[in-house]
């Protein structure tokens, strides 16, 4: 009934297998992945017809997970898996991005790569086994795809050095995913601990190498499942002569509108040109047509000029960077804000601090987790100067966001010494290229201007590539027509000691290990530009959190008091929390954080919670509440405890009266003056 193909080999010490003819046999092309115990169901479906009004190539991959896989029910009201969580898109553009450039030019049939997640074992990890899986369905369904392409997880260590596509990544200081082809790198994705760029290009090469048996088991498979693939033609052999007449028409045009440095205005005179052409030929060919052999001409001319000339678009050389301004404290009420502009794209970054109840609960096929830092990163459509439908985030949005986040995860403080939850978002406000970076950049200065110990500043620079021939220009700060019609975005964050995150695309087949190198080399040295220029506004964290952000203390009990401090039923917590509005948080070893947005009401839980939990001794200081009024003075509630003021020690001046100067429920600064053999305990408000 099955006619099964598959091949198998070891790979980094598991049983890798791949295998075709069993599952989903009506998909053009469909793959069973078994990378150890972890499987992944790959399927390819392409539309065999172009959309009649097609202008671009509809690719999508999604990637999901079954929770099934790992023996898990879903969490919440609904149990059955929704939209897409974070990590499945993030998943689903890490596929994505190699396989894209991948298409010859003119293929524009509507294609769908669905990654299933049936089993995990938590040990190899399903992110490479779906790429290896949609890289071999591609392969062989019929579509004009140039792969293979493979890739894996690289880790490293200073005393184990560079590992292979280990689950327990833990205590690495690198985490880098890297996917190619036989004949060079398509894409990159990593954090790191301040690495050098020696160990960065070391990490990326040394991924490619342990890829290349897989690529080579790929072929063997696609050869003995031998599917033809259709038959494409490029635009541009299928519409020389329509290109000619457009180059005749539009060339002195499109020249003069690339002299324009102005975005906004640049976009205008092409937009122009555009439709002086489109309204000349449109007795002769489509409008799709004319304008996708346009845009053609537009990338031919720029990409000549700026070989030519080695002078881009905006007048800059290759390596300069755009004029930048760093703004701090831009916003009265937050409790931390930097608007960070480089050129045209601006960032307006805000820091919120909060307390461990604001942790972002994280549920999915590797398990629950908290995330204590998050970074959530918006582009409305104004950034561009055009309309568009404000929703929830894209795809984009969130891998921007999540890189971002990467880029500053080596330098924040350790949660012992800093227990707060941290909140950045990232508005872009103005966008021509690379967002992401000043996003990075507007992160560091607003979590400095909070008060957020941060071990040192973050910048981000997105470098560029224009490969004509034998001629290939690195270009450093890409503009949005830069990265549009160049073929490379290629982003490296770091601080003055190393770098933090990489992120590479390319739309080329592949660049080599000297590209890769230049383009580290490059990058640093904008990167220490940009960072020098940050320092004049902002060079290390302030001493103390903004006054405008709450206070977390955290104080130590006996394990043995915890069960008082809670109470029965958890009256005495709750009461504590009702009287001063803060929140608690007490873990098994006796840690209690406190977290209060008032320093006076922090000072009464606290000190409640000392009344309760911690034996006073003689000279310690509470805020309490007056329970009893007698002649001869007042008994105040310190905690679960009373202590008696005498009449003598309430004021510096005589008084008549204990009722004239207090009253039942009223809050007064008291110490403790002794404390006798029964545990009575003398109170002073005298000095306090």
């Amino acid at each position: 009934m099955f006619s099964i193909i598959s091949e198998k080999m070891k790979w980094g010490g598991k049983d890798l297998t791949i295998e075709t003819g069993k599952m989903a046999r009506q998909a053009d092309g469909s793959v069973l992945v078994k990378y150890g115990e972890t499987v992944v169901l790959c399927t390819v479906v392409f539309e065999k017809e172009i959309a009649s009004d097609a202008s671009f190539f509809p690719l999508t991959v999604n990637y999901q997970e079954k929770l099934y896989a790992a023996g898990r029910i879903p969490g919440g009201f609904v149990k059955r898996e929704g939209k897409p969580s974070e990590r499945e898109v993030l998943i689903s553009r890490l596929i994505d991005r190699p396989i894209r450039p991948l298409f010859p030019d003119g293929f524009l049939n509507e294609v769908q790569v669905i990654c299933s997640v049936l089993s995990y074992d938590t040990k190899c990890l399903p992110e490479i086994a779906a790429m290896i899986g949609a890289s071999a369905a591609l392969s062989i369904s019929g579509v004009p795809f140039l792969g293979p392409i493979a890739g894996c997880s690289v880790g490293y260590t200073k005393k184990s050095g560079f590992v292979m596509n280990d689950t327990e990544l833990q205590n690495s200081d690198l985490k880098l995913t890297v996917a190619g082809t036989k004949d060079g790198i398509l894409m990159v994705e990593s954090e790191a601990n301040e690495l050098s760029e020696e160990v960065m290009l070391e990490a990326v090469m040394f991924g490619f190498k342990s890829f290349q048996p897989v690529l080579e088991m790929i072929e063997e498979f696609k050869k003995n499942v031998n599917k033809p693939k259709i038959e494409v033609v490029s635009f541009s052999e299928k519409y020389a002569d329509v290109f000619k007449k457009i180059e005749k028409l539009a060339t002195d045009k499109i020249k003069a509108a690339l002299n324009i440095s102005e975005k906004l205005e640049r976009k205008s005179a092409l937009d122009l040109a555009k439709h002086d052409v489109c309204a000349e030929l449109d007795a002769e060919q489509d409008a799709v047509i004319l304008e996708t052999l346009f845009e053609e001409l537009v990338a031919k001319i720029m990409r000549t000029t700026l070989v030519t000339t080695k002078k881009r678009i905006d007048g800059r050389a290759l390596p300069q960077i755009r004029n930048i301004t760093c703004d701090i404290d831009v916003l009265p009420t937050v409790h931390g804000s930097a608007l960070f502009t480089r050129g045209e794209t601006q960032a307006l970054v805000v820091a919120t601090l909060g307390s461990g109840f604001d942790e972002q609960i994280v549920d999915d096929i590797v398990g629950e987790r908290r995330e204590r830092f998050l970074l959530h990163y918006n582009f409305p459509p104004f950034s561009v100067g055009e309309t568009g439908r404000l929703g929830a985030p894209g795809r984009r949005e969130i891998g921007h966001g999540k890189l971002a986040r990467r880029a500053l995860k080596a330098v924040l403080p350790e949660q012992k010494d800093f227990q707060y939850t941290v909140r950045l978002v990232s508005d872009v406000l103005e966008s021509n290229g690379s967002s992401s970076m000043a996003t990075v950049c507007g992160s560091s200065l607003a979590m400095m201007a909070a008060g957020i110990p941060l071990k040192s500043a973050v910048a981000g620079i997105a470098m560029g590539l224009i490969k004509e021939g034998n001629d290939c220009l690195v270009l450093s700060d890409i503009m949005g027509d830069e990265d549009h019609l160049g073929d490379m975005d290629f982003k490296v964050t770091g601080t003055e000691r190393g770098i933090t995150a990489l992120q590479m695309d390319i739309k080329i087949t592949s660049i080599n290990r000297d590209i890769i190198e230049t383009a580290l080399e490059q990058a640093k040295t904008g990167r220490l530009h940009i960072l020098d220029i940050m320092n004049k506004t902002i060079a290390t964290a302030r001493g103390d959190i903004n006054e405008n952000a709450p206070r977390i203390e955290i104080i130590s009990i006996a394990k043995d008091k915890i069960r008082d401090l809670i109470g029965p039923g958890g009256k005495n917590i709750k009461e504590i929390c009702e009287n001063t509005k803060a929140k608690i948080d007490i873990d098994d070893n006796g840690n209690v954080s406190i977290f209060s947005a008032n320093k006076e009401l922090m000072e009464q839980a606290v000190n409640a919670i000392k009344g309760i939990c911690c034996l006073p001794n003689i000279g310690d200081a509470f805020s309490g509440s007056v329970v009893k009024i007698t002649d001869f003075g007042a008994f105040v509630s310190i905690g679960n405890r009373e202590g008696l003021v005498h009449i003598s020690n309430i004021s510096t001046s005589r008084i008549n009266s204990v009722s004239d100067v207090l009253k039942v429920g009223q809050t007064v600064k008291v110490k403790v003056l002794d404390i006798d053999d029964k545990g009575r305990i003398k109170l002073t408000m005298k000095n306090v």
